[in-house]
């Protein structure tokens, strides 16, 4: 999740610069510090980044893991994963060459071409990332705070429809960034060669443009309203947590789970709240101090935002019980961490037990095991004697569960509740 004055700040770098040569040298100083943080931080972090959204989409996108929350979340970690390359066009590579000589080719010929395009799809997923956080939390705010009007708003269908919406109303946001640049071409007399770079078109420099578009709407759209929004809607979630919290033994299993999913969730917005605050800032001081050199704290945002998009998956992992369990079952089976037998929907069967905090499901799944595995050997056997097994419809995420006759249907409820979030209760 992100989102950003940065690639808008950093745009001063490639389209509003005071000079119209391309070979200008910058200070060492800022060359230096620009090598750290985004030719060497930024490109890690985001090489990174990128594998654990790969590894968080896939997680998410198991059969046992269907739901709304989940459909927004595989959603986010889609646009985090295509910031992070942008970023990582944009400001990591180029980021190299000044300082250490390298990629000579990429920083004067790949990179003015490619910017052009790369930046405007930068801003489409920045203003994606940061409605998509603000969904998430809307999603939460209402399952929460509101649990009875959760079922028919907070649906499978109703995801996919708020997360296409969000698309189109980002690209159509975005889309005058289209005609904002040009490539200079260029002369270098040291290497015999022609070199280029982006420079703002005439439409870029319009003042009203600028005033209006680039400054004011920037501030509501991007900064203003989402953070208002996710401010409000996470104080409320914070208030309902609190409460739960004092009346936990109270507590179903199902609300301890939506309690716990928003308790992460509210890591995550507050991981955005930090990251994107010098980004804010930079955008306040652009619009009433223009003047002012901000090279060093727009290499800082750039870092801090691609952070932003990167730390999901751990923030996932520390903090969602059934995330972890999948991730340990999916990509580290000849670990040390020890992982039961698979089971059909690609989650061991202790996991489908485990998942729910119930230990007495658990229980009961061993005492069906081993009556089914009875079963089986006596008809091998010839044997006519009946055997007991677990039925469960093929439509349910669910696994199959023995429940012994003397249990009532009230203890059978309270003992098994299928999980889809990535959480599991306490």
């Amino acid at each position: 999740m992100s989102t950003t004055t940065e690639f808008l700040n950093d745009s001063a770098t490639f389209l509003n610069e005071s000079t119209d040569s391309c070979l200008n040298d910058e200070d060492e100083y800022l060359q230096l510090y620009r090598f750290i943080t985004n030719g060497l931080l930024l490109n890690i972090i985001g090489v990174l980044g990128i594998l654990g959204n790969i590894i968080s989409m896939i997680i998410l996108s198991r059969p046992q893991m269907r739901s709304s929350i989940n459909y927004l979340l595989i959603g986010l970690a889609r646009i985090d994963t295509v910031l992070i390359v942008t970023s990582i066009l944009l400001f990591g590579l180029p980021g190299i060459y000044p300082y250490s000589g390298l990629l000579f080719t990429y920083y004067y010929v790949v990179y003015p071409h490619i910017a052009p395009v790369v930046f405007p799809l930068a801003m489409v997923v920045q203003t994606a990332s940061v409605y998509l956080t603000l969904t998430v939390s809307l999603e939460r705010f209402v399952a929460v705070c509101h649990p009875l009007r959760a079922r028919s708003l907070c649906t499978y269908g109703r995801a996919r429809m708020y997360f296409i919406g969000i698309i189109i109303f980002s690209a159509t946001y975005n889309l005058p960034k289209l005609w904002e640049s040009t490539i200079k071409e260029e002369w270098y007399p040291e290497k015999n060669v022609t070199v280029y770079c982006p420079r703002a078109s005439t439409f870029r420099e319009n003042e009203l443009y600028i005033r209006i578009y680039i400054h004011w709407l920037y501030l509501i759209f991007l900064y203003l309203l989402p953070f208002m929004g996710l401010a409000f809607l996470n104080a409320a979630i914070y208030r309902q947590v609190r409460k739960a919290n004092k009346e936990r033994q109270r507590l179903s299993r199902l609300q301890k789970r939506e309690i716990g999913l928003a308790t992460m969730l509210m890591c995550v917005v507050a991981v955005f709240f930090v990251c994107n605050l010098l980004p804010l800032v930079i955008n306040i001081i652009d619009t009433y101090w223009p003047s002012l050199n901000l090279s060093r704290l727009v290499n800082t945002s750039n870092l801090l935002v691609t952070i932003n998009s990167s730390v999901n998956f751990i923030i996932y992992v520390i903090f969602g019980e059934k995330f972890k369990r999948l991730f340990l079952v999916l990509f580290c089976r000849n670990s040390l961490f020890g992982t039961g037998r698979e089971s059909p929907d690609g989650a061991t069967h202790e996991d489908s037990f485990m998942s729910n905090g119930d230990r007495q499901s658990l229980r009961l799944h061993r005492q069906n095991t081993n009556i089914s595995r009875n079963g089986m050997s006596g008809r091998m056997n010839g044997s006519g004697r009946e055997k007991k097994r677990s039925r469960c419809r093929a439509s349910s995420p669910g696994p199959c569960v023995y429940y012994p006759a003397n249990r009532t249907s009230k203890e059978i409820t309270s003992a098994y509740t299928t999980q889809t979030s990535i959480l599991g209760p306490d």
